[in-house]
Formats: C-alpha cells, sequence, structure tokens
C-alpha cells in the first residue's frame, strides 16, 4: 500500500446515478487492506451506512444526506462518521457555517474539500482550514490540491488533523511513505512504516 496509514473511497458517481455504495468492492478492499478505510458516495440512509459498516468500512463519509449524520451518530458513534464537505472559493463563508452545524449534528471528523484546487496540485486552502480547524473540535481533514508534501505541512500547521492526497500520489514520484517521512522530519507527529 506504498504506506499509505488510511485508505478513502469517495464513489463520486454513485448519487449522480441514483445508486447505492458498491458493497462488494468494500468487502474486497477490507479483506485485502488492513489500515482503516472510509466509504462514501450513494450513502442516503443509516441501512446504507449500516451495510457499508458490516461490508468491512471503519467510518462512512456522507455528503449530500447530512440530514442522517445525527442518528449515524447515534448508533454507530461520532468515530464512525465523517461528514464530506466540498465547497467552492467563491462560498467559503457558507462552508464555515455549514461545517459547524455539522460537527453540532454529530460528525467525528470533516472532510474538507476545496473543489476549485481539487487535481491542480498547487496547494490546499491553507486559510479555510485555519478558520475551520480553529471553529470546531472534531478532527479536519484537508483535501483539494496537494501537490508536494510542504502542502501537507503547511495544512498541518494551519490546524488540519489530517490531509488527503490523491492526484499527488498518481501524477507526481511522491509517495505516502515519503510524505510520512518528510512530516516526521518536520516535528509532525505520524506512524512510519517499517521497509519490507
Amino acid at each position: 500500500m506504498r504506506g499509505v496509514d488510511e485508505l478513502c473511497i469517495l464513489d463520486i458517481g454513485a448519487t449522480p446515478e441514483g445508486r447505492g455504495p458498491d458493497l462488494d468492492l468494500v468487502r474486497e478492499l477490507s479483506e485485502a487492506c488492513f489500515i482503516p478505510l472510509t466509504v462514501g458516495g450513494g450513502v442516503r440512509s443509516v441501512d446504507d451506512a449500516n451495510n457499508l459498516l458490516r461490508a468491512g468500512a471503519d467510518k462512512v463519509a456522507v455528503k449530500t444526506a447530512h440530514g442522517i449524520i445525527p442518528e449515524l451518530s447515534r448508533r454507530f458513534g461520532a468515530q464512525a462518521v465523517v461528514a464530506a464537505v466540498d465547497y467552492h472559493d467563491h462560498d467559503r463563508d457558507s462552508a464555515l457555517r455549514h461545517v459547524l452545524n455539522l460537527a453540532l449534528a454529530g460528525a467525528g471528523e470533516v472532510m474538507l474539500t476545496a473543489m476549485d484546487r481539487e487535481g491542480m496540485l498547487d496547494g490546499y486552502d491553507i486559510e479555510l482550514i485555519r478558520q475551520v480547524s480553529g471553529s470546531v473540535n472534531i478532527p479536519v481533514i484537508a483535501h483539494g490540491g496537494c501537490g508536494n508534501y510542504d502542502h501537507m505541512l503547511q495544512a498541518v500547521r494551519a490546524g488540519a488533523s489530517a490531509v488527503a492526497a490523491g492526484a499527488m500520489f498518481q501524477f507526481t514520484d511522491n509517495t505516502p511513505a515519503g510524505a510520512a517521512e518528510y512530516l516526521h522530519d518536520h516535528g509532525v507527529e505520524v506512524r512510519l512504516r517499517e521497509a519490507a
């Protein structure tokens, strides 16, 4: 797994296509991966979340069905509920208010995705990460725009509890293990994996 600490699978086509989560894929991944697995996409009900957790997901990411977060938190515990918040540069203020409401509703974490930065490799939205992490008492996952290890360090220093990256690992030579080593060397507490 190249030193990955946690895997987050977001099926962005599920909700627009009117289908639920791919439970077979989750079962297959959970049997092959021995790291925490967060899964989102097509989660519209408590039953969808329950099915994902029973299939092997450790956490459920919810984006469009935020109204079910209080029930998910009560039933499965806040640690299993990730509120996915996608926003554009022009709606940062409403994104901040939205995150505050989701934290109060029982989300255990928030994944803050800067949609205008997705795949651009030019860095996270540091200012909003700083505002959000300073306003809520739940972990904030920075997502959208990461292009190098220093971007990750900047996000952590701005208050992010975790950083997510996709395009960086696909389109550059950077690796999750390299990111962990870089962060560790710069004073961030991370789990370093021993070389196999």
